[in-house]
């Protein structure tokens, strides 16, 4: 084959490639998400298979079933009852406006020091609710626009993570395949350092599900604790929704503020102050400490190339860049050492004609 014949396979090939990559774009996300959950749970993945005696479309198929209850099941009550928390909180709204706050409860009062104060804060904002709407209504469109920009946002993210639940599946029941088939193409591009690559980006991987995944866990346990305190009806539930809305960002906050409210608007206003101070300072900013320590755990990268992929990759390409980030500074760091490594190799050999010199002026005295 003549180099002009090549030249014309080789940019077939790439427009081909690249064809086929602007069919799967729109997947991309979902795709990329079905992968980092296979890859996580693929240890229970392999023990079920064994359990069922190598059946592994059976397998895949109660893995991704058990998925579906964990994860989208409460997405999509959540879902259902999101119209009835907006409701609930538009009678508030309007109660307010309409009626005003009730008075002061007597343990606002009761409070050292600063009871009296609150409490005279409390009937001013009574007095003056009206002028308060009246200087608020020209940016209620806007907050209702950005509400429903948001509310869209979060309607497209539970479809993606649906999609990536079906998908999954099949990571599940081709993942060998699919392996061998990676592996063989990076051994092709890079030769025999490929298995290397591939346990650094496992690792690397690995690391960080099990900082999301624990986090998530702690959220979950977290919130179920503070809506059991508070007396929150469906605090199973709840914690189940705040577990499945901490794998994306900034989730825990859409199952805790509309229990907060719901507490306001019952007359709770001690378990109210209570829950919201609980979603805020633990329910949320546990995410904060817990994720790099998890992230952190295990693994020979330094700390710093860890800590900054992750946040730096969420920076730079959303969540995705969650896995992502980590991953792209761990293969390059191992690049840069191995580059560095090399000419160390080369000059070892390079070093002995000394001592073999002198041995040999000795021999010839």
């Amino acid at each position: 084959m003549s180099s002009n014949d090549r030249l014309l396979v080789l940019l077939l090939l790439l427009a081909l490639l690249g064809a086929c990559l602007w069919v799967l774009l729109p997947f991309a996300s979902a795709l990329f998400w079905a992968a980092v959950l296979a890859f996580a749970s693929w240890p229970l993945m392999r023990l079920l298979t064994a359990r069922l005696n190598g059946r592994a479309a059976v397998a895949a198929g109660l893995l991704t079933a058990g998925w579906m209850i964990l994860v989208a099941v409460p997405l999509l009550l959540f879902g259902f009852n999101l119209a009835d928390y907006i409701r609930e909180l538009t009678v508030l709204i309007n109660t307010f406006r309409l009626e005003g706050l009730p008075p002061p409860p007597q343990w606002l009062v009761d409070l050292p020091l600063a009871g009296d104060e609150l409490a005279d804060m409390w009937r001013a904002l009574d007095e003056q609710r009206m002028a308060m709407f009246a200087t608020l209504k020209p940016y209620l469109g806007q907050v209702g626009n950005w509400l429903l920009a948001r509310s869209a946002r979060i309607a497209g993210g539970m479809l993606e993570l649906v999609l990536s639940l079906v998908l999954v599946f099949f990571f599940y029941r081709d993942g060998p395949r699919l392996e061998r088939f990676v592996q063989s193409l990076l051994e092709r591009l890079i030769g025999e350092r490929a298995e290397h690559y591939l346990e650094l980006v496992a690792a690397t991987v690995q690391r960080v599900v099990n900082g999301v995944i624990g986090t998530a866990a702690a959220q979950g346990l977290l919130a179920l604790i503070g809506f059991w305190i508070a007396g929150v009806p469906g605090a199973l539930l709840l914690g189940l929704l705040t577990f499945a809305l901490s794998l994306i960002p900034m989730g825990p906050p859409l199952a805790w503020i509309p229990a907060t409210a719901w507490l306001f608007w019952q007359g709770d206003y001690g378990y109210g102050i209570f829950l919201g101070i609980w979603g805020m300072f633990v329910i949320s900013g546990v995410d904060n400490v817990l994720k790099p320590y998890l992230i952190s755990r295990g693994g020979d990268l330094p700390l710093v190339v860890v800590l900054l992929g992750v946040f730096g990759g969420i920076y730079a390409f959303g969540f995705m860049g969650l896995f992502l980030g980590p991953t792209l500074l761990a293969v390059a760091y191992s690049l840069l050492s191995d580059w560095v490594s090399e000419p160390q190799l080369v000059e070892e050999p390079s070093a002995s004609p000394a001592p073999q010199r002198e041995a040999r002026e000795k021999q010839t005295s």
